[in-house]
């Protein structure tokens, strides 16, 4: 009784602890703080684009067997029947003959075994490239997705990176505010000051809210390119100094074109039109198969002798066919392929021009917005020492309160310029990176 006691504990526990780390599981990926790594990693896995582009692969895998299964021996059954309402009648002499029974059946089945034929050989030489291409579609939805999800992810932090420089900026201006109208009350300054002070205060404030609103439509722009669950939170980890030491990227390097997957799905769809133009010259030559067919065959007066005896019949044999004249339609197919090669020369050529161009214009917002980075991180330096200076001379009461005012906005301004630049340099790396072809996709 004890040990029927134990293996019920036993059971419930084996069925029950497995919930309980998928909850766990769960928990932990709902509550963290996501990483950049972990936000791609997760759209890779869940965005709608990358399931859609494998789906395509599966059903462009399909396609190829469908293709390639005329190799296979085709097997088919016929029946049939029929009722002679009037049958053929004949004269023999001077007698005229009924010929034929009133009932006839059959039963007929036949396989075809493809020796050579144009189509199936151009299917069988076209399922590596079109496998490929397949592949290639899905690593071009991959680097979009890396690309248009960090670009996402460094919106948002940087957002709420402004939206935290504008929290101390209120606190700091309320305390302005509340100085310079304590200043007021006891006669030192007229009232301008605390009015300049509540519509700068106000200002900050409005800056605030839309920098609140931009966070949420920047999430849910995340989450639907992510693929996240539109009714959980999500909140990103980050780290500022990495981000920083980030930036840096080797400018000296040179574009290799065979890198770029745009190209590389050009080449594969010439692969595969050569083999069309290929395929246009085989339709010359004849197709080939064998068959073999076993038939019978049942015929009565009557219609419930019908089936009581057969008359089987069977053949195998070789079957060729050419078509000798198509009134010039396999010529001009034949040249429809080679003109659409010729046009697929000349895209690939001007895609190569489409990609410098997209090179040079990345490598130069890239080393223009690094270079305004670090001109605003030295900025911000100086303009944080330019406030608090004047912040002390105010105090002192040697300058004036609209110098203050000046200093103030000058160091928010350059604050949130800062974070401005710092998201362009990371955002135009990424554009960099795509027109180099060194996007990572295998996370």
């Amino acid at each position: 009784m004890k040990l029927l006691i134990r293996a019920k504990i036993l059971l419930t526990a084996c069925l029950l602890f497995p919930g309980v780390l998928l909850a766990q599981t769960d928990s932990v990926a709902t509550t963290d703080s996501l990483t950049l790594e972990q936000c791609v990693n997760y759209a890779l896995e869940n965005r709608a684009a990358v399931e859609q582009s494998l789906i395509d692969e599966a059903i462009g895998e399909r396609e190829i067997r469908a293709n390639l299964s005329g190799w296979f021996p085709q097997i088919s059954a016929t029946y049939g029947g029929s009722y002679n309402i009037k049958r053929q009648q004949q004269q023999f002499g001077d007698e005229i003959v009924t010929l034929g029974n009133n009932y006839n059946s059959s039963i007929a089945l036949q396989a075809t075994q493809n020796i050579f034929s144009s189509s199936l050989l151009l299917a069988s030489r076209a399922a590596g490239s079109t496998r490929r291409l397949l592949g290639q579609q899905i690593t071009s939805t991959r680097i979009n997705t890396v690309v248009e999800v960090s670009k996402a992810y460094y919106n948002v932090l940087f957002t709420q990176e402004q939206l935290r420089i504008l929290d101390l900026n209120i606190a700091r201006q309320q305390k302005q505010y509340n100085d310079a109208k304590s200043r007021y009350e006891v006669g030192i300054v007229d009232k301008t000051d605390y009015q300049r002070a509540s519509i700068t205060l106000a200002n900050i404030r409005s800056d605030r809210k839309r920098a609140q609103e931009t966070i949420k439509s920047g999430i849910a722009y995340l989450k639907q390119l992510m693929g996240y669950p539109v009714d959980q939170d999500l909140n990103l980890a980050y780290n500022y100094n990495r981000m920083e030491q980030a930036v840096m990227m080797d400018t000296t390097q040179i574009l290799a074109y065979e890198n770029r997957i745009e190209l590389q799905q050009l080449q594969s769809r010439r692969e595969i039109l050569r083999l069309n133009t290929a395929y246009n010259k085989w339709s010359f030559l004849p197709t080939v198969s064998a068959f073999g067919n076993y038939n019978l065959v049942y015929f009565n007066n009557h219609l419930a002798d019908l089936y009581t005896q057969s008359f089987p019949t069977s053949a195998v044999g070789l079957q060729i066919s050419l078509p000798i004249f198509q009134g010039t339609r396999r010529l001009q197919n034949l040249k429809i392929a080679q003109l659409e090669e010729d046009r697929l020369d000349v895209e690939i050529e001007d895609t190569r021009r489409v990609l410098n161009t997209e090179y040079q214009t990345a490598l130069a917002n890239y080393k223009s917005d690094f270079t305004e980075w670090r001109t605003l991180q030295n900025n911000l330096q100086m303009a944080e020492e330019v406030y608090e200076i004047i912040k002390l001379q105010y105090d002192e009461g040697v300058k004036a309160y609209v110098d203050l005012i000046v200093a103030e906005t000058e160091l928010r301004t350059t604050q949130l310029n800062y974070y401005n630049a710092l998201y362009n340099v990371m955002s135009s790396k990424l554009d960099l990176q795509r027109a180099l072809g060194t996007i990572d996709t295998n996370r």
